[in-house]
């Protein structure tokens, strides 16, 4: 274990200056903005509103449709192509998966609720950033939930557990893990936990662990950003 003292000489523990913003696109039924470091997220939320084509429809309940872009200069790395690609509809799907759980649209069958994520500006955590961001604009749209969803990366750089890993993390020239994970707040139930990379099962339980003080940090902002905003409804 060589990596003590990480690149931007954070604690292995803390994570990068945080923001988050509710309401914020006036057109939406619901919106959120969510700032982890460099990466940027805008959500915006549509419905429920009556879904097409009809044979997609559910007699007993609504669903949730997931939609994950970045722009074509927002990355660190290599330039993003403009449009879907294979990795915005893995994550859109990831996010539909970590979303899910605590949404109840029991109430409005035959319905779709729509949950468009654009980010201007990346750093890495892009995805949890992104499903942080679509939590805030759901509550803000007023869609039933049952908890509120916290996401945050989570990671090993050369045997160290970090949490919140940036750019210059992910592709340090040694053995690195990138351990996205999504909780809610009031279970500490884990919707979403997936792996780069290699660990040790001691090293992923210790890194779970971390995750839980790591999500209420970010739901402690994310609640924040609601009541601001609905303070000055």
């Amino acid at each position: 274990m060589v990596y003590t003292k990480r690149v931007d000489g954070r604690a292995l523990d803390e994570l990068r200056p945080m923001e988050a913003k509710a309401g914020i696109i006036p057109n939406a039924d619901g919106s959120g903005y969510f700032k982890i470091g460099n990466t940027v997220a805008y959500a915006a939320v549509y419905g429920p509103r009556e879904l097409f084509p009809r044979f997609l429809q559910n007699p007993k309940t609504g669903i949730i449709r997931c939609h994950y872009g970045m722009m074509p200069f927002s990355g660190s790395g290599e330039r993003i192509r403009p449009g879907q690609n294979r990795r915005a509809q893995e994550i859109s799907m990831v996010m539909n998966k970590a979303l899910d759980p605590v949404i109840d649209l029991s109430a409005f069958p035959n319905a779709v609720v729509d949950v468009f994520v654009d980010l201007p500006q990346t750093d890495a955590g892009t995805r949890c950033a992104a499903i942080s961001a679509a939590a805030i604009a759901l509550a803000d749209a007023g869609i039933p939930m049952k908890d509120l969803i916290s996401s945050i990366a989570m990671g090993q750089v050369d045997g160290t557990v970090v949490a919140d890993l940036n750019y210059s993390e992910e592709s340090y020239p040694a053995i690195v893990s990138d351990i996205p994970i999504a909780m809610t707040h009031n279970t500490k139930e884990v919707t979403l936990l997936q792996m780069d990379g290699e660990i040790s099962k001691a090293d992923l339980l210790k890194a779970l662990e971390m995750a839980k003080k790591a999500t209420e940090k970010v739901y402690q902002l994310q609640m924040k950003a609601l009541k601001e905003k609905f303070a000055k409804d």
